[in-house]
């Protein structure tokens, strides 16, 4: 076939994606790392030295923490651009019957009128350092597991809170690196007072549900704008009237230009956890348990889909429980096909051969790492045992809210008697605010009948997959003997004579001395009171126990990092990372060849007019018009919707801006490819996908279908 000089550069184009694929690395690097990448040479347009500064003018510094998700300042104002589902619980926190966001979305048209946004903070990095030679001073030669659980308890006390002296609004986080091979501590300025401004309608925010979720080809425009907000003096402040938007040192600009299959992208962002240098061991004991996971999750799903039918308000205050549930669902799915379909363990079992025999190849390494894999091997055995005493009382407290912060309140008050650097950090002084956030909160989360109805339910399932009652926690087996309609009846009876329905209630008793918690009443305190007595016993041996372990897994990654010379990233957990990769498609099997790109058409082809699938009119007829304004893609002549590069994410990342080479915004990362969720623990580059939303799409429907025209002037546009 004669090649015209435009498909020749069409097909070197593809040719070059394809080298830089082979290229490709398992992601996920620390901003430190990203000087070794060569980053010029795979296509980077921008100073490198640019992307992390320690002054905090770097691009990676508009990239911001919002807990559990990423968001990115994108105005001068601490205008936040995220996902609509990591801004989810607060739309639906929100929301009511009368006022439904979820449904209908929510526009603020000035500052006066946006919304709080319950429960979300906003953490501005600000620095980072290697703190290993910190932290190993404070262990000594021949401690016990649990003296050494206590030293390194005590260096990230005392580490965090040196750290935190700086300022009152200073929020350190300790983190372990390479299972603990590395420690760093990281800085940002907490910033407690963040409001909605735009959130799409449903229908576009979540266009697809959960039938599209880890699912190409993709078509949801999944984005929300949150604003970061400080007191006058430009001190992180809780929410006020009084307050002021932030001003970030940096912001990201939008790109209008687009891109091409090929073309260089990166990522940064907030990646929650992947578990790539897992042993064998450890990665067949995920894998066993992942069945019953996806079995218990879906009997979850049903219970509270089933209680929401009957009552608009159930379904509304338990959707963001509901939405987490099936996108952790589908996500486990997605894990346990790969790890199957792709034959992992045996890939896993010949990735740990390498390491064996590069460690018997050497006496000293035999000596040194000899026994690193048998002893975690053995170690695993024992952990399942010791976790499955934790599980049926760790499964009933997840199955009331009011158990729940009973629990809490039950933890809470003799820790707040200790000194605060004696107490679990949970309890510390630096998140009491949390904490008394968080019980006034859950009332946005769950309605009382039906949290009766659910520890039920709950209850009911223990006795079922524990039919033997010596198997029963002790302190629940008087409240589960008997027959259903006895531990319905007893259930009944802690429900309408308890007083933890009322926050205020609660929070009285948060500031109450231990006599007095032991003299209540309340049939939920007493219950969690027995449960706390026996999950002590439990949580103090975990702590030598898990300490145990830890230092087997830190002697095994020691050997890795031995045999690479430290030339790989460590997995993620939580911490800023960067990532890079080209635009591109990919084939999920035979005779199926998928394009990086969606468009609207693809929207209006899936139109049915029911959710998940209902276009708005509004939509549609602006697409035939074809009225995409500056926002439209000249080469396809339509509003691209999403498209695919082959960057490393994983949950946390949501919400993490697309770059391209000159780091500018064009997309959002909201998801993987169904294919590429097992990457988590085992990178397949063929099929290693993640999926933004286009920055296009999004400025479309801030500007055309909503008329934000504030937002988008503000956005510099």
């Amino acid at each position: 076939m004669k090649l015209t000089k435009k498909k020749g550069l069409a097909v070197l184009g593809l040719v070059l994606a394809i080298a830089f694929l082979g290229r490709a690395d398992e992601g996920m690097w620390m901003p430190h790392q990203m000087k070794d990448l060569n980053l010029k040479a795979l296509g980077l347009q921008m100073d490198p030295g640019d992307l992390f500064k320690k002054d905090g003018t770097g691009l990676m510094s508009a990239v911001v923490n919002l807990g559990g998700g990423t968001g990115e300042f994108v105005s001068p104002d601490g205008l936040i651009l995220t996902n609509h589902h990591v801004a989810y619980g607060a739309i639906q926190r929100a929301s009511s019957k009368e006022n439904d966001y979820i449904e209908n979305g929510f526009l603020a048209p000035v500052l006066g009128k946006e919304i709080q946004a319950q429960g979300y903070t906003a953490g501005v990095l600000l620095g980072y350092e290697d703190v290993t030679a910190k932290v190993n001073a404070y262990f000594k030669p021949k401690m016990t597991p649990r003296q050494r659980y206590d030293a390194l308890d005590k260096a990230q006390k005392d580490l965090i809170a040196a750290g935190e002296k700086g300022g009152p609004d200073l929020r350190c986080t300790f983190a372990s690196m390479y299972s603990g091979n590395a420690y760093y501590l990281y800085t940002f300025k907490q910033i407690r007072d963040v409001r909605l401004v735009y959130a799409p309608p449903q229908a576009l925010g979540n266009f697809g549900g959960e039938v599209d979720n880890w699912m190409w080809p993709r078509h949801t425009c999944d984005f929300s704008f949150l604003r970061a907000y400080v007191a006058p003096d430009g001190t992180a402040a809780a929410f006020s009237p009084a307050n002021v938007p932030y001003r970030p040192k940096v912001w990201l600009k939008p790109s209008l230009d687009g891109y091409k299959e090929g073309d260089f992208t990166f990522v940064m962002g907030y990646p929650g956890r992947t578990y790539r240098n897992y042993a064998l061991g450890e990665l067949k004991s995920d894998m066993d348990s992942m069945g019953q996971r996806i079995k218990d999750t879906q009997d979850l799903i049903a219970f509270y889909e089933a209680a929401g039918k009957a009552d608009k308000e159930v379904e509304i205050r338990y959707a963001s429980r509901v939405k987490g549930l099936y996108n952790g669902l589908k996500n486990t799915q997605g894990k346990l096909e790969g790890l199957q379909k792709f034959d992992l363990i045996a890939r896993k079992a010949e990735q740990e051969k390498v390491l064996l025999d590069w460690i018997a190849a050497d006496p000293a390494r035999i000596v040194k790492y000899g026994r690193v894999a048998a002893d975690l091997d053995a170690y695993l055995v024992r952990q399942k045992a010791f976790a499955d005493r934790s599980a049926a009382l760790n499964g009933v407290l997840g199955g009331s809210t009011i158990l729940s912060q009973a629990y809490t309140l039950v933890r809470a008050v003799p820790e707040l008697q200790k000194k605060d650097k004696d107490r679990e950090a949970a309890y510390q002084d630096r998140n009491l605010s949390a904490l008394r956030q968080n019980i006034p909160l859950a009332e946005r989360g769950y309605v009382f009948g039906t949290d009766r109805e659910l520890l039920k339910w709950t209850l009911k399932r223990l006795k079922a997959t524990r039919p033997d009652a010596a198997q029963w926690p002790p302190s629940l087996r008087a409240l589960v003997a008997g027959t259903d309609a006895d531990v319905a009846a007893r259930v009944d009876a802690m429900y309408a004579a308890t007083k933890l329905g009322d926050a205020p209630k609660r929070l009285e008793v948060l500031g109450w001395k231990p006599a007095q918690l032991a003299a209540a009443d309340d049939p939920f305190l007493k219950l969690a009171a027995a449960m706390e007595a026996e999950a002590m016993v439990i949580r103090e041996e975990s702590k030598g126990f898990g300490r145990e372990g830890a230092d087997l897994k830190m002697a095994y990654e020691a050997a890795i990092l031995e045999m690479k010379k430290g030339t790989y990233p460590p997995d993620a957990n939580g911490t800023i990372r960067f990532t890079y990769g080209p635009v591109m498609g990919y084939s999920p099997k035979d005779a199926v060849q998928y394009t990086p790109m969606t468009t609207l058409r693809g929207v209006i082809d899936k139109d049915t007019g029911e959710l998940p699938f209902a276009v708005p009119a509004k939509v549609k007829q602006m697409w035939k018009a074809k009225d995409f304004g500056r926002y439209g893609d000249k080469a396809l002549g339509d509003i691209v919707a999403c498209f695919m590069n082959t960057t490393n994410v994983t949950g946390g990342n949501s919400g993490s801006p697309t770059f391209n080479a000159k780091g500018e915004q064009i997309g959002i990362i909201f998801d993987m490819s169904y294919e590429s969720v097992v990457g988590d623990y085992y990178i397949i580059p063929e099929y290693q996908r993640s999926i933004s939303v286009d920055i296009r799409y999004v400025l479309w429907v801030t500007d055309k279908f909503s008329g934000a025209t504030n937002i988008i002037k503000e956005m510099g546009l």
